[in-house]
């Protein structure tokens, strides 16, 4: 047992000595590395720059380095980008001819990087129904920049009175978000929220009683556009435009459109003063606010890249309208459709982009009037994606989304079933009208331009046009069209 436990002791002792040793060891090299002895102690020492600099051991011999050879060319503008116009055509083969998209079908196809088209189905021009929202948005981004908000005001308008003014607010609600809603995209401004900071305003200077006025001068001609069939305001098919409304013109129940949409407005906005302890003598009266006048209260929009994301995703025909006047108060022109019209020619010009012969009377596409060239879209798709133009992103981006998001949301549902989620397209709708324009990212990544027109559908056809399109924009995303 003793010659055991000297063993153990003894070989104690020598495990202890070479811990100690590999600690001294660690502990060196660890305040090497952390305080750059090396580097200091070794200054003098020259060290190669890079592994080619490093000559081999004595004794081999090594050939002299040289570039490799090419292994493919280098992919420029000019050979990465369009599509074979014969895989497009094997795309689309028979989907154009289809009977129920009836005897006029105009159709162009391009790559998003430029180029004249791969395919051009049909001539002439064609109706374009709401694909016209591709071009008020566009215009309404140039003109005005993504981040271009909307005020709503309460203005002083003498000792007894105030105006509301309107900003041509196109998402002004009559109330804001209750707890438990979902909530809206954008977000909307309201008239309750001004109602209570007017009055805050007005009580904090003692004042507890007032006449109101409103102002909508900011648009100016014809409410109702005058190339729009007569019986869409009497059916509630679209809003008068003005530049002060709530809830789009829209009553309270949400079903139909109101008369009047400023008076309305000034309504709401006169009942939540009252309830917020403010007196409103009378009814509100159309009244223009004064130069100059002291802003006791305003609220603003959300700004407009958003704005723009929803009128292209639900297709928005009020608040497209709205956009148009807008482009033509920026413009210097008269808030009219009519200077809307002009405004949007100068913009898209300035930017590059010519009306190729397309004539365009409202902002949204409800005029059957309307005749469009598929090469302006293609244009104005294309300007959307240039690094040139960021401001037109939101363009794209609110495009929706075969089978999944706003009006594309259940439609798509018949075709090549690859084709979604690789298409985002702007609708139009109208009776005998089927349209369709955007994008297509194709199986081998190719990013294809596409608009698709059919306006003379037979009233019977109409679902099953509208399929037929889906169809051919599904097979272009279902495609290898760089092939």
């Amino acid at each position: 047992m003793a010659d055991r436990d000297r063993r153990h002791g003894s070989g104690g002792s020598a495990r202890w000595w070479v811990a100690l040793l590999v600690l001294v060891l660690v502990t060196g090299g660890v305040a090497t590395v952390r305080y750059d002895l090396a580097d200091r102690w070794l200054d003098d020492a020259p060290a190669p720059r890079t592994p080619a600099a490093i000559p081999p051991p004595p004794g081999l011999d090594l050939p002299a380095l040289s570039a490799p050879p090419r292994v493919a060319d280098p992919l420029t503008t000019s050979n990465a980008g369009d599509p074979a116009a014969a895989a497009v055509r094997r795309a689309l083969a028979g989907l154009l001819d289809d009977p129920d998209l009836g005897k006029h079908v105009v159709a162009a196809v391009s790559a998003l990087g430029g180029g004249a088209p791969v395919l051009t189905h049909g001539s002439g021009q064609a109706i374009p129904a709401s694909t016209t929202k591709l071009v008020t948005m566009s215009a309404a981004l140039m003109a005005l920049g993504p981040d271009a908000t909307f005020e709503t005001r309460v203005v002083n308008d003498g000792r007894d009175a105030i105006s509301l003014v309107g900003g041509g607010d196109p998402y002004l609600a009559s109330r804001p978000e209750r707890s438990g809603e979902d909530p809206a995209y954008p977000h909307r401004a309201d008239v309750v929220t001004l109602a209570r900071a007017t009055a805050a305003a007005l009580q904090k200077a003692g004042r507890t009683r007032v006449r109101l006025g409103y102002d909508d001068t900011l648009f100016s001609g014809p409410a109702v556009n005058p190339h729009w069939p007569d019986d869409y305001i009497p059916d509630g098919v679209v809003s008068p435009i003005t530049a002060l409304w709530v809830d789009e013109g829209r009553p309270a129940s949400g079903s139909g459109r109101v008369a009047d949409p400023s008076l309305s407005a000034a309504t709401v906005f006169a009942g939540a003063l009252a309830r917020a302890g403010i007196e409103v003598v009378g009814i509100p009266e159309p009244r223009p606010a004064k130069t100059g006048a002291r802003v006791l209260a305003s609220v603003s929009s959300a700004p407009l890249d958003q704005i723009v994301e929803r009128v292209l995703g639900v297709s928005d025909n009020e608040a497209a309208e709205v956009l148009f006047r807008q482009v033509a108060v920026a413009t210097d022109a008269a808030g009219s459709s009519e200077g809307a019209r002009r405004g949007v020619r100068q913009v898209l010009e300035t930017h590059g982009i010519a009306l190729r012969g397309s004539v365009l009377y409202d902002g949204s596409g409800l005029s059957r009037e309307d005749r469009i060239d598929p090469r302006l879209l293609i244009d104005v798709l294309r300007a959307a994606a240039s690094s040139r133009n960021p401001e037109l992103r939101p363009v794209l981006t609110g495009l929706p989304v075969a089978g999944f998001t706003g009006s594309l949301a259940y439609r798509f549902d018949a075709g090549d079933p690859r084709g979604r989620g690789r298409v985002r397209a702007k609708t139009g709708t109208l009776t005998g009208v089927s349209g369709l324009a955007g994008l297509a990212n194709d199986l081998d990544g190719e990013v294809l331009v596409f608009v698709l027109f059919a306006d003379k559908v037979a009233l019977q056809d109409t679902l099953k046009a509208r399929e037929a399109l889906d169809d051919a924009a599904a097979a272009l995303g279902a495609c290898h069209c760089s092939r």
